[in-house]
This record gives C-alpha cells, structure tokens and sequence, in this order.
C-alpha cells in the first residue's frame, strides 16, 4: 500500500480501521442495553434518554466534538478524572477519536437494534420466564437470537459512520499525521496542498472499497444468521 499511497495516507487508512474497529466493539453492549431500555423500558426519562441517544444526529458534528472536547479534554470534568485517575488521555490521542466516533455512530446502532427489538414478539420470551428461565438466560437464549440480524446491522452501521467519521473528530483530537489522522482527514488535508488531488483520490477510492465490503459482509452474516434461526 506504501508503494501506491504516500506513507502518511497509508497510516490513515490503518488508523480509521483501528479507531473504526474499537469504536464499534465498544459502543455495540452499551447499544443494545440503551435499545433494550427504549425499546421495552417504561420509566421516567425515557424520552430525555431516547433525545440523548439521538442528539448526534441532530447536532453539527462540530458541535458534539466541542463538546467532548470540554468533558473529556485535560480540563473538563471528565478529562481531568481520568488523568489523574488512571492516566489516561483523550483529547488529540487516537483513543478520543474512538471516542467521537462511537459517540457520533451511537444513535445509528440503537436505532437498527431497537427495530430488531420491537419486531420481537413478547410472548416468546414470557414463555421462556414461564418455564423457569431468569432474565439473563430468556435475553441469551431466546432475544439476542432473534436481534441478531439488527445487532449486525448496527454493528456496519457503527463501523461506516465511524470511518467516515470527520467533524467530531478533527475538533476533538485534531488532525495529526500518524497519530490521529484518520482516513477523512487526510482526505481534507491532502485536498488543502497542491498535488495532492491523485493520493486523495486514491484515499476516496479504498473508502468505497471498505464502505462495500462491511456491507457485503453484513449482507452475507445477515443471511447466514437468518437460516440459522429458521433452522429446525
């Protein structure tokens, strides 16, 4: 890829794969509870929580990097914890682009596993309670079955928002060749110099490529799943 790419544009590609990968395993457990919660839960703040989920999508990515960047920067609240808690850093680190990437693919992911909870039929699962199961036990073996085909979706979901990922991130951890330059923002970057029309062109072309990859292989699992739970 070196060969074909400038070693710079190389690193980004992999860097998206990376933050795109962690970003998606992440943020997918704490998808499905929230889905769960929306999806069967009646308690007070439901709607607040359902706004919450759903304000990346509403707000200028911009804005949600600002955002983090007050929380989860050196000085916010939580930034400030972390660090002298633990040590850790995420504000221009690669991990905070993981971060403003799950954050923005956030709202995609629930909404493809809430459908998939909706659509199930709830007598299933009381008939699973009925014959002694806990709760654990009807989700592990009745539910997640069936919310399978959605989690999936959710999961390219996640992993498409979060490569081409661009307005959040770059206000939240910059744009630094090799450490949190992902593939977007060398895009932007190699567009802002001259000649670097034919490396972002190349850049834009591996993005296609991944882009129908992921879906192709959500197409295949999907159907692979599918029969599976069809299967006597």
């Amino acid at each position: 890829m070196t060969g074909w790419l400038p070693p710079e544009a190389a690193t980004a590609v992999w860097l998206s794969l990376r933050v795109s990968f962690w970003a998606t395993v992440l943020s997918l457990p704490l998808a499905v509870l929230v889905a769960l919660l929306l999806a069967r839960g009646r308690f007070p703040g439901r709607g607040l929580l359902n706004g919450l989920v759903h304000l990346p999508l509403i707000l200028p990515p911009v804005v949600t990097g600002y955002l983090l960047l007050l929380a989860f920067g050196r000085n916010g609240p939580v930034g400030s914890w972390l660090h002298e808690a633990f040590g850790i850093t995420l504000a221009f680190r690669w991990t905070g682009a993981v971060l403003a990437a799950a954050v923005m693919a956030f709202p995609l992911t629930v909404r493809a596993i809430r459908l998939s909870v909706e659509a199930v039929d709830p007598k299933l699962e009381q008939a699973a309670a009925t014959l002694g199961a806990s709760r654990l036990m009807v989700f592990l073996t009745v539910t997640l079955p069936l919310i399978l085909p959605g989690v999936l979706v959710g999961a390219v979901l996640a992993f498409a928002k979060a490569m081409g990922e661009f307005g959040a991130t770059i206000t939240f951890v910059s744009n630094i060749p090799g450490q949190t330059q992902t593939l977007p923002s060398a895009i932007y970057a190699f567009l802002s110099v001259p000649g670097g029309d034919e490396a972002a062109l190349r850049l834009v072309l591996i993005s296609i490529a991944i882009a129908l990859g992921a879906l192709a292989l959500a197409e295949w699992l999907g159907r692979v799943v599918a029969r599976r739970i069809g299967a006597p």
